[in-house]
């Protein structure tokens, strides 16, 4: 896989406690002036998105590609997959705060496949999605993988 390089931008206005900025995709242009705020990270995010709601979307594209990539490569390609990722950040010790888990909660439709593989298979997408490996290093992450019913 080649080297693979992203960008995005941000703006901000005013102080940290009244001031309020915007992320804007800037190598796909998926969203422009995204809006963001201190209190839609601690509050209520009414419209407005944050760093972990960015962080747990990243995190479930990293890990539904893997596991689709892994399902195809064991013979039982999806016909169709559900991610959620759900990211916690909480007071660590010294009163600062960071990233303490991420958890993938999966279901995946292959036809052919059964519950044991695809809970093996998700083991495999874990360890290969980067951003599993990106969260590991200070973080928590559980994957749970189950097959869905017809």
């Amino acid at each position: 896989m080649p080297r693979i390089v992203r960008e995005a931008d941000a703006t901000w206005e005013g102080t940290l406690a009244r001031g309020n900025g915007t992320l804007t995709a800037t190598s796909s242009g998926t969203f422009v002036d995204l809006p963001i705020t201190l209190a839609s990270r601690l509050e209520v995010q009414q419209g407005k998105t944050s760093p972990e709601e960015l962080l747990a979307a990243a995190h479930a594209n990293c890990f539904i590609t893997s596991l689709a990539g892994e399902l195809a490569r064991a013979g039982t390609p999806p016909g169709r997959l559900a991610v959620r990722c759900t990211i916690t950040m909480d007071e660590v010790e010294g009163g600062n705060h960071r990233i303490v888990a991420s958890a993938i909660d999966a279901t995946a439709w292959a036809s052919g496949a059964d519950e044991e593989l695809v809970v093996r298979i998700g083991r495999v997408a874990d360890e290969g999605c980067p951003f599993s490996a990106l969260i590991r290093a200070s973080a928590d992450v559980s994957v749970a993988v189950r097959l869905g019913e017809e």
